[in-house]
């Protein structure tokens, strides 16, 4: 009984400690969370998608490829005035194929689309970890809430319950945000990937 009592002891002490560590990262996690706010609401002021400026540039940048006149090529890819990182797919693109370096190409779409996950990942972390501490700052408080109540201390039940409450909804309010940008950027991103396909079409490096 001595050993189970320990053992409940040291449960216990563990996942106290845990309460502060998690109040602290699920305060971090809303600042992070209001920044990513502000982050969004600029890149979706610079979006600009074109879509008769980028066949047009392709189309010439098609004739030029097929005629072998890489460095009008790559004139015409710079040319190419689209969402942020399309335009700077094109820029990069430009420069491999003015030196003849088609294949490098695809190589540099892959560094791009790995740049858009890694972009998405921290919105989705946002998003997955928030709720998961906040049930964590929902539990860790019940136990001395549980030990207040059968000792008549009212307050000690209270102010433990207000902890719970606080981060269950802290929690929330980071993963709604994290949910609600990852899945607008994944739709923008999904965007931005066709337009950077359809170069590489154009530039017949696509297997």
């Amino acid at each position: 009984m001595d050993a189970t009592s320990s053992l409940f002891g040291i449960l216990y002490t563990f996942s106290a400690s845990l309460l502060y560590p998690v109040v602290i990262i699920l305060i971090l996690l809303v600042v992070f969370s209001l920044m990513l706010i502000g982050e969004f609401l600029s890149e979706y002021a610079k979006r600009h998608r074109d879509t008769e400026n980028l066949e047009q540039c392709c189309n010439r940048v098609r004739d030029h490829v097929s005629s072998r006149e890489y460095e009008k090529a790559a004139g015409s890819l710079r040319n190419v005035k689209q969402n942020f990182m399309v335009t700077s797919f094109a820029l990069s693109a430009a420069a491999h194929l003015e030196k003849n370096m088609i294949p490098a190409i695809e190589w540099l779409s892959q560094e791009y689309e790995i740049r858009m996950a890694k972009r998405l990942e921290q919105t989705r972390i946002v998003a997955t970890v928030s709720p998961m501490l906040g049930l964590m700052g929902t539990l860790i408080p019940l136990g001395p809430a549980l030990i207040g109540l059968s000792q008549g201390d009212i307050v000690q039940l209270a102010n433990n319950l207000m902890i719970a409450f606080a981060t269950t909804v802290i929690g929330l309010f980071a993963g709604t945000i994290g949910y609600v940008l990852t899945q607008v950027r994944k739709r923008w991103y999904w965007q931005d990937m066709a337009d950077i396909d359809y170069i590489l079409d154009t530039l017949e490096v696509k297997e």
